[in-house]
C-alpha cells in the first residue's frame, strides 16, 4: 500500500447478503453530513438563489431558521460558487469547473422532497422491524462515524479576526486534514479545558451522574471538547468519548503527548481509509486509487480531485453538499443503545438521543449493537444501517425546535432543505457529473422522475442516492463512491503528516482493523452497560450443556429515561 506519486493536487503536481429482517426510518450521517441535532439557537446565512423567482417558481423559503448551526444553514465559504465564481477555490470549491448550475424550479424539488420520505412510523422496539430496509453489510455505527468524520472535516477553527475580514471564506486559513481538531483543539498550551489538569499528557474525561465514564462538562450540561456538533447527539458524543479513551490508553502505556496524539490520528484515519470507506464505496474503488509501495510513502491518484491549493486544500461543494449527504438515508429511527433498551432519534427531548446534556445512564451504548466486537457474538438485533437509498426517516420529514425555529415560511423536511441548498449553492445536475466522469448517465425515466420540467436532469444529491438504490442500495454507486473516496484519499495524501505519508509505511500493531478493534484497543469495551457482555456465546455455551435457553431479563423500559 505504499508509493511516492501522489496526485491529488494541480493537474502536473506531485505532492509528497441477503436482507436481514430489521430496517426502520431512515436519516442523516454524517452527516453524516451532517444533520443537526440539539445545540445553541445559531443563524444561517441565506445564500441567493441562482435565478429569480419567476413564473412556475416559489419565492425563496427560510433556510435560515437553524438552531444547530450544522447541516441546515451553509457552512462560511459554501456559496463560492455563486458569489465568486466556479473557478475561484477558498474554504470550499468546484470539482467540476466547466459544468453548468442545474436550478429546477422550486415546486419541483419540494414535491421531490415529499416523495423521498419513509411514512414508516418509529417503532418501539429495533427487533420489530421486518421491512427489509437494513444494510446487512454495514451495522449502524459507521454511520455516526461518518458523521464524526464530517465534523473533523468542516470544523472552522479559523481566528474570528480572519472570520471578520473574510466571511465568505474566499481564502483558505483552514485545511480540512483528519486531524481530530475536536478532540485536540489547539492543544494543551491554548486549550487547556480540554486536558486533564493533573497531567497536561491526559485528555480530560468526566462522568455522567451514576459514575460512568462522560465527556467532561459545563455545569451546563454542555460538553468541554473542540466541537460543540459532537455533543449534539449522544451516539457521537460517546464516539467523540472513544477517541478520549484511547489517547490516555496510549499514555498510560508510556507514550509522550506527541506520540499518543499521532498515534491516535493514524489509528483513526486506517479506519477512515480500510473500514468506512471500504464499506461505503468499496473496496475495489479504495484500492484503485491507492497507489503502494513496500516499506514507503502511500500514492494516491486522483482524476478529479484537483484542489489549486495543495497546502491548504478546498472541499468540493459536489462533495460536502451532495454526495457526502448520503449518510442521511441511512440513519434509523430508533436505536437499541443495549438490551431491551430502545430508544428513538427525535421524540420527547428528554427520551431521545439529542445531546448536550450528561449522558443518560440508560443511554449508554453497548457497542456490540452497533458494530462487529472482537470475540463478541452479534446480537440477534443488532442496528444496522438503512439501505442507501431515496427515502429519509419521518422524523427527519419535521425536524423539531431544537434543530430548526418553527416559524412561518420555515422549511422542517431535511430532504427539501437538502434539495434546495443543492440549487442555491450552484450544484451540477447528477447526469452532467456522470458524463464528465465518464460514466453512462442514468436517465430520469429510471430514476423516477417523470415531469418533463426536468429537463432529462436531476439534483446531484438525489441521484448519488438513486444511483446506489438502482445497484441494491449496500454501497455507494459509481459517481457517489468516487466524489467520496477521491476527497477524503486525496486530502489525507495532502496531509504531510497522515499515516499514508509515514516514511516506511505504517499499519497498526493488528490487521485487519475496524472500528470495532479501535474500541477494544481505547478499552471502550471495559464500561460497556449489562447486555454488553458477551452473552450470545455464554448462552450457546449453557444450551450445549443443558439443552435449554435460559430467557434474558429485560432491563427497564425507554420511558423511564431522563
Amino acid at each position: 500500500m505504499r508509493a511516492t506519486k501522489k496526485t491529488c493536487g494541480p493537474e502536473g503536481s506531485t505532492v509528497s447478503g441477503g436482507v436481514s429482517r430489521r430496517g426502520v426510518i431512515t436519516g442523516v450521517m454524517a452527516g453524516l453530513v451532517t444533520l443537526p441535532i440539539a445545540g445553541q439557537a445559531q443563524a444561517a446565512p441565506k445564500v441567493p438563489s441562482p435565478k429569480a423567482p419567476g413564473p412556475g417558481r416559489a419565492s425563496s423559503p427560510l433556510l435560515s431558521a437553524a438552531r444547530s448551526g450544522h447541516g441546515v444553514g451553509a457552512p462560511r465559504g459554501a456559496d463560492i460558487a455563486i458569489t465568486a465564481g466556479r473557478t475561484k477555490e477558498g474554504r470550499f470549491g468546484v470539482m467540476f469547473k466547466k459544468l453548468p448550475a442545474f436550478a429546477p424550479d422550486d415546486d419541483l424539488l419540494a414535491d421531490l422532497a415529499q416523495q423521498m420520505v419513509d411514512r414508516t412510523p418509529p417503532l418501539a422496539d429495533v427487533s420489530l422491524s421486518n421491512d427489509g430496509f437494513d444494510n446487512p453489510d454495514i451495522p449502524a455505527g459507521y454511520a455516526y462515524l461518518g458523521q464524526f468524520i464530517d465534523h473533523d472535516m468542516t470544523l472552522d477553527k479559523t481566528p474570528m479576526p480572519q472570520q471578520d475580514m473574510d466571511p465568505k471564506g474566499l481564502t483558505n486559513f483552514d485545511t480540512p486534514f483528519f486531524d481530530l481538531g475536536s478532540v485536540y483543539g489547539r492543544g494543551p498550551e491554548a486549550d487547556p479545558q480540554l486536558y486533564d489538569p493533573a497531567d497536561r499528557r491526559r485528555m480530560r474525561i468526566g462522568q455522567n451522574l451514576d459514575g460512568f465514564p462522560d465527556l467532561p462538562r459545563n455545569a451546563d450540561g454542555t460538553a468541554i471538547i473542540g466541537d460543540h456538533r459532537n455533543d449534539e447527539n449522544l451516539i457521537v458524543a460517546q464516539f467523540h468519548l472513544t477517541f478520549l479513551q484511547l489517547h490516555n490508553q496510549f499514555v498510560d502505556e508510556g507514550k509522550t503527548f506527541q506520540q499518543a496524539q499521532q498515534l491516535t490520528r493514524w489509528h483513526y484515519q486506517w479506519l477512515i481509509v480500510h473500514d468506512f470507506l471500504a464499506r461505503i464505496a468499496g473496496e475495489a474503488l479504495v484500492d484503485s486509487i491507492l497507489k503502494p509501495r513496500r516499506g514507503g510513502p502511500t500514492g494516491v491518484d486522483c482524476r478529479f480531485y484537483k484542489p489549486a491549493n495543495p497546502t491548504r486544500p478546498m472541499m468540493p461543494i459536489e462533495y460536502s453538499v451532495a454526495a457526502y449527504r448520503f449518510g442521511h438515508s441511512m440513519i434509523r429511527a430508533e436505536y437499541e443503545m443495549h438490551d431491551a433498551v430502545t430508544i428513538p432519534f427525535f421524540g420527547n427531548p428528554s427520551n431521545d438521543l439529542r445531546g448536550s446534556r450528561p449522558l443518560p445512564t440508560i443511554a449508554r451504548a453497548d457497542w456490540n449493537y452497533f458494530f462487529d466486537i472482537p470475540g463478541m457474538s452479534e446480537p440477534d438485533d443488532r442496528n444496522m444501517t438503512r439501505l442507501i437509498d431515496t427515502k429519509l426517516a419521518l422524523p427527519l420529514d419535521e425536524l423539531p425546535p431544537t434543530v430548526v425555529q418553527h416559524v412561518d415560511g420555515a422549511i422542517l423536511s431535511l430532504a427539501h432543505r437538502n434539495l434546495l441548498r443543492g440549487k442555491r449553492l450552484g450544484l451540477p445536475a447528477g447526469q452532467d457529473v456522470a458524463r464528465a466522469m465518464g460514466v453512462a448517465p442514468i436517465p430520469n425515466a429510471r430514476l423516477g422522475l417523470t415531469d418533463p420540467r426536468w429537463n432529462g436532469r436531476a439534483p446531484l444529491w438525489f441521484y448519488v442516492l438513486k444511483e446506489a438504490e438502482l445497484l441494491g442500495g449496500r454501497q455507494l454507486g459509481p459517481v457517489g463512491g468516487r466524489i467520496i473516496a477521491e476527497v477524503i484519499l486525496g486530502i489525507l495524501a495532502l496531509d504531510r503528516t497522515s499515516f499514508l505519508n509515514a516514511p516506511a509505511g505504517w499499519a497498526p500493531e493488528r490487521t485487519p482493523f475496524a472500528y470495532g478493534d479501535f474500541l477494544e484497543r481505547a478499552g471502550a469495551l471495559e464500561n460497556m452497560p449489562v447486555g454488553g457482555e458477551d452473552e450470545g456465546a455464554e448462552e450457546e455455551a449453557e444450551t450445549e450443556e443443558t439443552g435449554t435457553e435460559e430467557p434474558h431479563e429485560d432491563e427497564a423500559e425507554v420511558e423511564s429515561v431522563g
